[in-house]
């Protein structure tokens, strides 16, 4: 077999993560873990996850490893958008259960050591708030909570929105209020009009619902959609993308959103949300965190990191779910990771991000054999690991049919569109075992169906498997915690187009190598002709499910290291 000396371009990338010498905060040498509330686990038979579910399954995240979940929306709400439409900050929908659920869910991970973030939703609320029926009939100061408009008259008298704003399910962003008498903004959805934040007493209400959370005892907050939360003040149109392109009934994505997405007051908004969580940090002496959900250019995310005045802990790193897929090479993956690291400001910290409720899973995005090498990847990687639900196991998205599709985005879509637009294919139920519905619930009927694949892809069926992708996940977890995952330097090699090799390394701890095959083909590495430093042997700490090696074994460096295509290991000396 030919070897990959002549392919071979060493091309290094080194990073520090200015801490190696400083502890970490417990936000930064952890796992954060996903959990979508509907589709973990139902306690009560409705078809429906709970709070009560997730708490029956606390010791599981103790027992994987993870250090802190974040909850998908759990506030009440109409469900219009699953949560995203909520009609009270300060109450817990009764779908999921009540404030004393909630509360005990709390102290029962705080007995493992896991903490808690919540998901804030500040760009607005469900039309069935109080706010919002009290700023339709004109009730100070709930007036201005709103961003309300008188709209203008066509050429024919009529009266039309005031622009050609839209919302991201596509059409007008305006609904007409006849009670009210003007249109009022929805980027989302229509029954999710849009706070104005130009308005003081809005943004102290929003810093109360903030306090009361913090109250309760939880540990910090994701902070959903935060582009979107400013607008322009002339209301002007904006422009398409292509002016060469038809303007085809309102679809979102052919205009250019310069004046309803990253708005500079945006960022000054965020800094008042900071210092409540600062607050109370200080307070309490222990790290609020803030992580902040933006899908925008580098430049525009970046500027979510502290600056001069403190800002959020982290922006979401979303460039693998934006910038990778099945075909991707070693050096593409290398390139998306330098995009952050090149451009995060010094001094801040990273994280890794393969999926979340709005995207296709991991393995229905890269392929199943990429499942290791991508969790991998993120866990070896200086910086937060985020986990959605499910991907420490491999699942993948699942077909739903029209009649079961309940997304909003699906349904707005109709039955043409609904498969590209519904994201309900990766929020199908937790597969915990081969029993009914997998486990999740004694449901007829569960509010998603479950996956088919559950009899032979569940927790229960890798936990019974000498290899795994949960147990590959569980030890790579584990190894996160070492000096030298924590804290150590990163140098990236791609050795061939296919094969990406990280190297971490600590003085005085062990040195990590992570080597993937991302390609479709086999590849073979003489380590010891790339990196000449390293020593005769070296020890198998993580292997893939479909790696030749397994955990413990010993890998000679002068001899030929054969990689099947998908596989990845982890190896230190």
């Amino acid at each position: 077999m030919m070897y990959l000396c002549y392919i071979f371009f060493l091309i290094t990338t080194a990073f520090s993560t200015n801490a190696e010498l400083e502890e970490l905060d417990w936000w930064q040498n952890t796992v954060i873990y996903q959990v979508y509330p509907r589709s973990f686990k139902d306690s009560n038979g409705d078809g429906i996850g709970d709070l009560r579910g997730i708490k029956e399954m606390a010791n599981y995240f103790n027992e994987t490893g993870i250090g802190a979940i974040w909850l998908s929306p759990i506030f009440e709400s109409p469900q219009a958008d699953f949560g995203y439409d909520i009609s009270n900050f300060m109450e817990i929908d009764s779908i999921y259960g009540t404030m004393d659920d909630f509360l005990s869910l709390k102290n029962e991970l705080k007995k493992f050591g896991i903490r808690i973030l919540l998901d804030f939703v500040p760009n607005h609320s469900s039309d069935e708030h109080e706010w919002f029926k009290k700023s339709v009939q004109r009730i100070d100061p709930y007036t201005e909570y709103y961003v309300w408009h008188d709209g203008k008259f066509n050429e024919d008298g009529e009266r039309v929105p005031p622009n050609n704003w839209r919302t991201y399910f596509d059409g007008s962003a305006w609904e007409w209020s006849e009670e009210r008498g003007q249109y009022y903004l929805h980027q989302f959805t229509f029954k999710q009009p849009d706070f104005n934040y130009k308005s003081p007493k809005l943004l102290d209400e929003m810093k109360e619902v903030l306090k009361f959370w913090l109250n309760a005892g939880i540990d910090g907050f994701r902070m959903d959609a935060l582009p979107y939360i400013m607008e322009d003040d002339e209301f002007k149109d904006e422009p398409l993308i292509d002016s060469n392109t038809k303007d085809d009934n309102y679809t979102y994505f052919l205009l250019d959103h310069i004046y309803t997405r990253d708005q500079p007051g945006t960022y000054k908004i965020v800094e008042e949300f900071r210092t409540v969580l600062d607050e109370y940090t200080n307070k309490d002496k222990q790290t609020k965190l803030m992580l902040v959900e933006a899908y925008a250019t580098i430049n525009y995310t970046m500027d979510y990191y502290s600056q001069e005045t403190p800002r959020a802990h982290m922006p979401f790193n979303f460039n693998f779910i934006t910038y990778l897929k099945k075909t991707s090479s070693a050096v593409d993956i290398k390139n998306t990771i330098n995009l952050w690291l090149d451009n995060m400001p010094k001094g801040q910290w990273a994280n890794w991000v393969l999926g979340n409720h709005d995207n296709m899973r991991l393995a229905s995005r890269f392929g199943q054999e990429m499942v290791d090498p991508m969790n991998m990847l993120t866990m070896m990687l200086p910086g937060t690991a985020i986990t959605y639900y499910g991907e420490e196991i491999g699942m993948a998205d699942f077909t739903i049919r029209w009649d079961q599709t309940v997304d909003p985005s699906g349904k707005n879509g109709g039955e043409a569109k609904f498969e590209v637009n519904s994201r309900d294919p990766c929020r199908t139920p937790f597969q915990w075992n081969d029993s009914q519905n997998a486990g999740f619930s004694t449901s007829q009927r569960t509010w998603l169906p479950v996956n088919s694949n559950y009899w032979n892809l569940n927790l229960v069926f890798q936990n019974e498997c000498n290899r795994s992708h949960y147990k590959t996940y569980k030890t790579l977890v584990q190894l996160r915690s070492l000096p030298t995952i924590a804290r150590g330097n990163l140098t990236m090699h791609t050795i061939s187009k296919w094969v990406l090799v990280l190297t971490r390394q600590l003085e005085g701890h062990d040195t990590f190598y992570t080597i993937l095959n991302v390609g479709t083909e086999q590849e073979t590495i003489i380590l010891n002709e790339y990196f000449q430093s390293v020593p005769l042997q070296m020890i198998v700490r993580a292997s893939s499910i479909n790696a030749f090696q397994t955990e413990n074994d010993y890998i000679d460096t002068n001899q030929p290291l054969e990689m099947r295509p998908k596989s990845s290991l982890v190896l230190s000396y």
